[in-house]
């Protein structure tokens, strides 16, 4: 087991869900409600995931739960790119929030590249 807490990628990937919550309070809930509620649940299932998967008693099972998240963060880039397509935000107000959010996609690859080389040895 992982002590999930201590990793910076679970560390950056709560910070990322204040970051869309913020972001999904300023768009009309009324009329985006479904597409504000998929991001929601998107960036939620980051964190989870890794931490769901820090608790497995196996580094195979945590990179499982790692390709999940990783899932969701492309999931949650494409919401936003849809967002900003739909005229819900603008580019600039998102672009911090994409750079932090391609930054976790790189954690979450490098840190299952590591633990699969693990597995090898």
């Amino acid at each position: 087991m992982h002590n999930y807490p201590e990793l910076k990628i679970w560390q950056q990937a709560r910070s990322l869900v204040k970051s869309i919550y913020t972001l999904t309070d300023s768009i009309d809930q009324n009329q985006q409600y479904v597409l504000i509620s998929q991001m929601q649940r998107a960036v939620l299932s980051i964190p989870s995931n890794i931490a769901e998967g820090a608790g497995r008693h196996t580094n195979k099972e945590f990179v499982r739960f790692h390709s999940i998240a990783n899932g969701s963060a492309f999931e949650l880039e494409t919401q936003l790119f849809l967002c900003i397509d739909l005229g819900y935000v603008s580019e600039e107000n998102v672009s911090s929030v994409i750079n932090d959010l391609k930054e976790i996609q790189k954690m979450i690859y490098r840190l299952s590249e590591s633990l699969k080389q693990s597995l090898d040895s």
